[in-house]
């Protein structure tokens, strides 16, 4: 089930956007002002609300870190904050002085997208503030903006339904008609589709409309094969101009929001898993939490609602076959010799090297491939085997059945007693990243970008989330 669990009511005007770091929820409204909660009661932060622009603020989002927050407006600025104390870092004007409608940072933070009405996008330097690249679309105005999970390219959406395709060095790539009405809201899902050919990943990305229509397209790009944009499917059940659609962090649902409705749909069959109505005006925004299980919309009657998703309706978007392999068939030959290790098989590790098996592999072992083809003569050591075995299959299958995706770390796949946040604003078991980043050269685990800093901040809240799991789930 998804219950609603809060509402904040604090802007006098219609909601515009709302965003999710870590420990915060920001929202920002035609009122003027940005608002900051605290995720772990919800009451407003003492320097909430922010207040600097002159008119309404279109847009906010976190940086990865969750350090600072952006926010841009109709008055033509974009301003950066900090987010301990909401002093602001920055105000960055449009060159053109246009309404800025939209802006993102890049997975790595060291760049802001901000797009405005007149059709420019620019690009700035985080860290001096400046101005990097500019560039602008033929028509319309810019509505919508998101980057690719690796941060090689980024997207851009249209008033006149265009997506543009950029790189990081502002060329643009591609330029599609996608929505007949005008683009409102595209999202990229954080996690890779891999393909397994040429070790190319791809990732999806979800575009809504005026046109009343939400829209899947597959997208790839690398230096040697390029770029490419394919169209994958509609998603039916919309009878109204769709405002916004967001990606939970494990890329399984999308959720979309348009009048009075917020649609939660299962990605893997494209099936609506609940409709959510209790805004009373039109949906303008939607977010999932990063690391906990909660979703935020706003509407145009001034509210954001905040909902709790529970284990039930996550096994529904998720499937047994997915988890397995995520604790089990994705295993390299490294992580086997670890795994014998610590069940005390350290002498069999070269005979499992020798024979290359990795995770797929070794939930394959039988008692008679373990004797004719691994050539193990100890009848005792081959039960013992076996018995570790079953072992794991049974407590993969009870992890992947309850433990929520936020909780496994992405390094060790096992649920994180100590999380930290890395500066690719990423969570992880303390110790795996350090270790992680002694010995990858300050790489990040999931973009295999370089990290812009080796910090790494406990996340107490994602703590306090696993704590309270481990109190209902695991007494």
């Amino acid at each position: 089930m998804v219950k609603l669990i809060h509402t904040l009511a604090d802007h006098g005007d219609d909601v515009n956007c709302c965003a999710f770091s870590f420990s915060l929820l920001a929202t920002c409204s035609l009122d003027k002002t940005i608002r900051l909660y605290s995720l772990s009661d919800f009451t407003e932060l003492p320097h909430s609300p922010l207040k600097f622009h002159t008119y309404a603020v279109h847009c906010c989002c976190f940086s990865p870190s969750g350090h600072i927050l952006a926010s841009c407006s109709t008055d033509g600025t974009t301003v950066l904050w900090n987010t301990e104390n909401g002093q602001t870092l920055a105000v960055m004007e449009q060159p053109s002085g246009s309404p800025v409608r939209v802006c993102q940072f890049s997975p790595d933070s060291t760049c802001l997208a901000s797009g405005a009405a007149d059709g420019t996008v620019v690009l700035w330097n985080v860290q001096s503030y400046k101005l990097y690249r500019c560039g602008s679309v033929k028509d319309g105005s810019l509505v919508a903006c998101a980057f690719s999970p690796n941060g090689s390219f980024f997207v851009t959406g249209s008033s006149c339904g265009d997506l543009t395709v950029w790189d990081d060095k502002m060329r643009c790539l591609h330029s599609e008609k996608a929505h007949d009405l005008g683009i409102t809201c595209c999202n990229f899902s954080s996690q890779p589709v891999s393909d397994g050919e040429q070790g190319l990943q791809f990732f999806r990305l979800a575009s809504c409309g005026q046109d009343c229509q939400v829209k899947i397209w597959v997208v790839s790009f690398t230096h040697i094969f390029g770029f490419e944009l394919k169209y994958k499917s509609t998603l039916s059940g919309h009878c109204a101009p769709v405002l916004a659609c967001a990606f939970s962090h494990d890329g399984q649902m999308l959720v979309s929001g348009k009048c009075k409705a917020v649609f939660v749909v299962f990605q893997n069959t494209e099936n609506i898993l609940h409709t959510l109505t209790q805004h009373t005006r039109y949906v303008t925004t939607c977010a999932f939490a990063t690391h906990t299980l909660l979703l935020a919309t706003g509407s145009m009657d001034k509210t954001v609602n905040i909902w709790q998703f529970d284990l039930e309706t996550l096994c529904q978007a998720r499937s047994t076959e997915d988890h397995l392999k995520q604790f089990t068939e994705d295993w390299s030959e490294k992580d086997v010799s670890t795994w014998l290790c610590a069940q005390g098989l350290k002498d069999l590790v070269g005979i499992f090297k020798m024979n290359n098996i990795d995770g797929k592999e070794l939930l394959n072992l039988t008692k008679e491939s373990l004797a004719d083809d691994l050539k193990i003569e100890s009848l005792g050591l081959r039960s013992k085997v076996l018995r570790k075995i079953e072992e794991l299959r049974t407590r993969v299958k009870s992890l992947s059945s309850e433990i929520p995706d936020e909780f496994i770390c992405p390094i060790t796949r096992e649920l994180m007693k100590d999380p930290v946040i890395a500066s690719d604003g990423y969570s992880y078991e303390k110790e795996a990243m350090e270790n992680w980043i002694s010995t990858k050269k300050r790489t990040s685990p999931m973009t295999n970008l370089v990290l812009s800093s080796v910090v790494l901040t406990p996340n107490r809240t994602l703590k306090m989330a696993i704590n309270r799991w481990l109190e209902t789930h695991q007494k």
